[in-house]
């Protein structure tokens, strides 16, 4: 209780936050990819290939565009379209929406939109589960993909999507893709390079200022991102500060030590802690 006390007083005395939100944070507020999820929605890939999660059968090198995107299909549509804002986004939401805050994530699910987070105050680095692009980046564009997944969804056959309905890029006739960094063909289209400006201004703004750094479920996946750039700012800002929320991942190094907390502790337990009165 000690340390909630202590983030509590930081977050009353930052003048400007910056969340940085990994795959740990959807993880705690419930969103499922393996165990008995994957076997309720993806048991035909369990079956034939053995996969047990979501991830992994997600790397599978399918043989017809029309198996891709019935797997694909059900994928965006089960964590982009049916779940719906969740609680523990909601829940975060409402520790900070009156204050200065800017959100950078990795995560492709869309959370932070649906629970209200002004669109204008988040950078989704690594793309979105409701884009599509051409899979050649032949042009910097994407497209939104929620009417012709329902489209796919609603004529899913064995698994299978009909040649139909397969998606083409309009410029250079390639397959589609999704809008994820999976390779070098990612799409950093205007919106996202418009975001990435905001999020450059907002440090840029705010550097000189009581700045706190949120670190909530980041791993070691891709460090270089949210991780290893806040650990520099907050070392390299006289009045910044870091904190890092995570089951797990917390090393600290000690030229911030003094500049930060560490909780090793359930998202959703602190974060309900934090929004007590």
């Amino acid at each position: 209780m000690y340390i909630i006390g202590r983030l509590k007083k930081l977050l009353d005395e930052s003048e400007a936050i910056v969340i940085g939100a990994g795959a740990g944070l959807s993880s705690a507020a419930g969103f499922e990819y393996g165990g008995s999820y994957f076997l309720k929605y993806f048991k035909d890939m369990h079956d034939k290939y053995g996969y047990i999660d979501m991830y992994s059968a997600g790397f599978h090198n399918f043989l017809t565009s029309e198996e891709k995107w019935g797997y694909w299909s059900r994928f965006i549509y089960h964590q982009r379209y049916k779940e719906g804002a969740k609680e523990l986004y909601k829940e975060l939401l409402e520790l900070v929406k009156d204050k200065n805050y800017f959100v950078l994530t990795t995560n492709v699910d869309h959370q932070f939109q649906l629970s209200g987070f002004d669109k204008n105050r988040l950078f989704y680095t690594q793309g979105d589960y409701g884009l599509f692009q051409c899979s050649k980046a032949c042009h910097n564009k994407t497209y939104d993909n929620e009417k012709i997944v329902m489209e796919m969804i609603d004529n899913l056959d064995n698994g299978l999507i009909p040649s139909r309905l397969i998606p083409y890029c309009p410029v250079c006739h390639e397959e589609m893709d999704m809008n994820l960094r999976k390779d070098e063909y990612f799409v950093e289209d205007e919106g996202w390079n418009k975001a990435s400006n905001r999020y450059s201004k907002f440090i840029e703004d705010n550097k000189n200022k009581k700045i706190l750094f949120l670190e909530l479920g980041v791993g070691y996946n891709t460090p270089a991102i949210i991780k290893y750039p806040f650990m520099r700012m907050t070392y390299k800002y006289k009045d910044a500060y870091y904190v890092c929320i995570n089951k797990g991942n917390n090393y600290i190094p000690d030229e911030i030590k003094d500049k930060s907390i560490v909780l090793n502790q359930d998202i959703n337990i602190v974060i309900k802690e934090l929004n007590k009165k």
